[in-house]
């Protein structure tokens, strides 16, 4: 089953979207996730001006690399940050992306708000509109308090939308959840709409997120169990190393060549 596969900008937390494009277009990739997490990862922000933004649009381009979603995580239990999702979305079409996504908290920042479910349902109900104006999934990623896809189903199913799915991290259900992936992921599969492929290192509480196929999570179990479900949905790439970072420029350019080599190895990219 041929997959969409891409690398999440996220990847290149610290370095220069530019950065970015030429590391994941020279290992090989043919798609990437855009980041535009506030207070993190502003690879790109609905605050830049329209001439960067084409600048971005341009070289991607010349790159050959397609967008296929945008990390736009929001507070989505605290209404005033609903207006920044709702830019995040007319950003994430600009770029012609597919799919937009978003931890239901905060993903670097304090949660100034917490919530019930049922409230954060009623909160997305809210920005599935233009979800449908601008042709976008939602994708909720389990983080935080909401670390795995079986906490995440139960809000996906109140919201009750096929634009609404989620975006499963296999290296978060781990270190926020403390369980297997490979466990859990039965029980939300039907309703995955985007993976988020990270690998985890360490004890499970342990910030250690290496190169794919450098970790501990089967892989190949996960691939199999979505083929086995029949679904298809895009996997994004994501490393983000250790508490340190990466040493430098170098090592996480070779970190995202190592991951598409061990893709291709069993099997995820034809030779």
């Amino acid at each position: 089953m041929k997959r969409i596969i891409a690398v999440n900008s996220n990847t290149y937390h610290g370095y220069s979207l530019d950065d970015a494009i030429s590391g994941i277009s020279k290992a090989g990739f043919k798609y990437i996730e855009l980041t535009a997490t506030k207070g993190w990862t502003e690879h790109v922000f609905p605050t830049m001006t329209f001439e960067e933004l084409c600048r971005i649009k341009d070289s991607l381009k010349k790159a050959e690399l397609t967008p296929i979603s945008m990390s736009g995580h929001c507070n989505l239990m605290d209404t005033e940050r609903l207006s920044d999702f709702i830019l995040n979305i007319k950003l994430a079409s600009f770029f012609g992306c597919d799919y937009i996504i978003s931890s239901i908290g905060e993903a670097h920042l304090k949660d100034r708000t917490e919530t019930s479910d049922e409230e954060v349902a009623k909160h997305i109900k809210e920005i599935v509109p233009y979800l449908q104006e601008y042709n976008l999934k939602l994708c909720l990623e389990n983080h935080g308090k909401h670390g795995t896809g079986k906490q995440l189903k139960k809000i996906v199913d109140l919201v009750d939308s096929p634009t609404v799915m989620i975006n499963y991290d296999t290296a978060n259900v781990i270190y926020y959840g403390n369980i297997d992936p490979v466990e859990d992921i039965s029980s939300c599969i039907d309703k995955i709409g985007h993976i988020h492929l990270k690998d985890k290192a360490g004890a499970n509480n342990e910030w250690n997120f290496p190169a794919i196929g450098k970790g501990n999570v089967d892989f190949e179990r996960i691939i199999s169990e979505l083929d086995k479900a029949n679904n298809n949905c895009p996997l994004s790439i994501e490393i983000e190393f250790t508490k340190d970072g990466a040493r430098n420029l170098g090592e996480v350019n070779q970190a995202v060549k190592d991951s598409y080599d061990y893709l291709k190895k069993i099997g995820l990219f034809s030779a």
